[in-house]
């Protein structure tokens, strides 16, 4: 017995007399799931149920879910080799005995691997440390050397040759005032250059080589020029000195730290007073100067004058040896010669002869005679 509410019976008698799509003919006799005068083992007619799975002919059993999610991953649908939205699956290329060659792919690259972390080629200028496990074991020398493969053993190679330069200060228009012995200031620049002399204490006795090389420069710098006075530091041999000085100071205190560094030398770029000053400086600079130019002077001309009193001194003496042999006409000879001396000088000549003039004068006779003569015309018609 059946009991249908109001919508049920519209629907029932809405569908008297026609075909049932699930196989059965409502309006006839029989049962629901097969139409009347059908045999068992027969197809059934009308539309497939579209929850079955495909070409089944024994079943109209209800979809399994396992059936619903078997096929289905985390990313979607999965779909079968050849063909689909996605394309073709990737597989790897088989051997001829049918078997994969990635396991041998495999082998080869872990081959290549062990091969390149266990051959070292060091060159001439180089030289390298070995560590096994992070721990310093032995160095490696110019050449082909062998080593275990990573991570056992990794390999650390250095140039030991090439020269490596550090300035300070870094920033050229940064100031680097230093006291002087006189106690002024000096704004110094300078470079040191280094390299490495032993690679094992560069490695592992300093935690950073190039800064120990910075501050060993600075302290030795400013040890060096607080022991010499301003003038000094802008001479050329004065900063010879200073540049030999820190170099010695720095190699020591580098050479206690173990820290493996040879230090080659140390130039002074710049030695300048401090900007605040180098107005006023300059012409303190500028009044020496003038003040050793006025002494030079001054030198040249004593040396000068020392030198003409030395050479008429030794003239006088000569003259002295001479009149000690023959006085008289020794005598005689000077008077003549002061006569000429001091007479040359006047436009006067004077004859001591009776018979001639006892004033001529000759020069101004002579400076007429030099003169040209001129030859004055008469105008015509006189």
């Amino acid at each position: 017995m059946r009991v249908l509410d109001g919508f049920g019976q519209r629907i029932s008698l809405a569908m008297t007399g026609k075909k049932n799509p699930w196989g059965g003919d409502s309006g006839k006799g029989g049962d629901g799931d097969k139409p009347t005068g059908a045999q068992d083992g027969d197809k059934p007619k009308g539309p497939r149920n579209p929850w079955l799975p495909p070409g089944g002919n024994d079943g109209r059993r209800a979809p399994n879910i396992e059936d619903i999610f078997k096929s289905r991953g985390p990313e979607g649908p999965r779909r079968s080799g050849g063909g689909g939205p996605g394309g073709p699956n990737f597989r790897f290329p088989q051997r001829p005995g049918g078997k994969s060659w990635f396991p041998i792919a495999v082998i080869a690259v872990i081959g290549i691997g062990v091969l390149a972390t266990s051959v070292h080629l060091v060159g001439p200028q180089q030289q390298g440390v070995v560590k096994t496990l992070g721990n310093y074991t032995r160095p490696l020398e110019p050449g082909l050397n062998f080593t275990a493969p990573f991570p056992i053993e990794t390999v650390d190679i250095e140039d030991v040759e090439g020269v490596r330069s550090v300035r300070i200060p870094g920033n050229n228009n940064q100031a680097k005032l230093i006291l002087t012995g006189d106690q002024n200031l000096v704004d110094l620049s300078y470079i040191v250059r280094w390299n490495i002399k032993n690679l094992e204490g560069f490695k592992f006795r300093v935690v950073d080589p190039v800064e120990t090389v910075n501050e060993a420069a600075e302290a030795a710098m400013r040890a060096s020029v607080a022991e010499t006075e301003l003038d000094e530091t802008f001479s050329g041999q004065g900063r010879a000195a200073i540049e030999q000085d820190v170099r010695e100071r720095m190699q020591a205190t580098l050479d206690s730290y173990g820290a493996g560094i040879r230090v080659l030398g140390v130039e002074i770029e710049k030695a300048d007073p401090p900007a605040q000053v180098v107005d006023a400086f300059r012409d303190v600079q500028v009044a020496e100067q003038n003040a050793d130019a006025a002494r030079n002077q001054a030198r040249g001309y004593a040396q000068q004058v020392l030198a003409q009193a030395e050479g008429e001194a030794e003239a006088f003496d000569k003259v002295y040896e001479q009149y000690r042999l023959a006085p008289q006409v020794t005598r005689q000879r000077l008077y003549y010669e002061t006569m000429e001396r001091v007479l040359s000088q006047t436009d006067k000549t004077i004859v001591e002869t009776g018979n001639v003039t006892p004033y001529l004068p000759l020069p101004e006779i002579r400076r007429r005679a030099q003169q040209p003569t001129t030859t004055v015309t008469a105008p015509e018609g006189q």
